[in-house]
């Protein structure tokens, strides 16, 4: 696209681009609103992007390659490559549909007195008794990595935070059994 900023219609975006400044998108009411960062939505685009352009071709050749070696009925070659062009149009469909149905979390940045979605929440785990800190960003689910610290504000411990405060306690039942964290502080 020629400029950097992404734009609304109806139901999302028109573009492959990423926005450089917060905006909130028309997102389907019959939808779920798929809940990122920027950096999430660029990571999405990108992915996107690289599927389209790089491995359709891949796949093309591919199965092309596959039907030159003749009997398509006992070609595990062509069955392959059929296969993995069904995951990639299906995975396309699905980052569309995401991107499509984009809300942009707004306040990243924005040091806030509650947790909200984009907060970075510093919590004492009193389950465990240990005096260091583990440290959370509250995400939506489509970005969540908890091995880097993002964990989804539909998860146990990312639902039982939200609008809480510094100082506040909270319970969160996890698979592994019940833990109790202290709020010590938020960015």
């Amino acid at each position: 696209m020629k400029d950097d900023k992404a734009t609304k219609g109806s139901g999302g975006y028109q573009d492959d681009t990423v926005m450089e400044e917060e905006v909130d998108v028309d997102v389907d009411q019959n939808k779920k609103a798929t809940l990122l960062t920027k950096e999430g939505l660029k990571g999405l685009v990108e992915e996107l992007d690289n599927l389209k352009n790089v491995k359709r071709k891949e796949v093309a050749a591919r199965i092309k390659e596959a039907i030159s070696y003749g009997d398509l009925s006992e070609n595990s070659e062509y069955e392959e490559a059929k296969n993995e062009q069904a995951f990639l149009e299906g995975r396309i469909l699905e980052l569309e549909e995401k991107i499509k149905n984009v809300k942009i979390i707004s306040g990243v940045h924005k040091v806030t007195k509650t947790v909200q979605l984009g907060t970075t929440v510093h919590l004492k785990n009193l389950t465990k008794g240990k005096d260091e800190l583990e440290v959370y960003t509250i995400v939506g689910s489509t970005e969540a990595d908890p091995f880097l610290g993002r964990i989804s504000n539909e998860s146990p411990v990312g639902s039982s935070l939200l609008d809480k405060q510094k100082g506040d306690r909270i319970k969160a039942y996890v698979p592994a059994g019940n833990v109790e964290y202290e709020i010590v502080k938020l960015d």
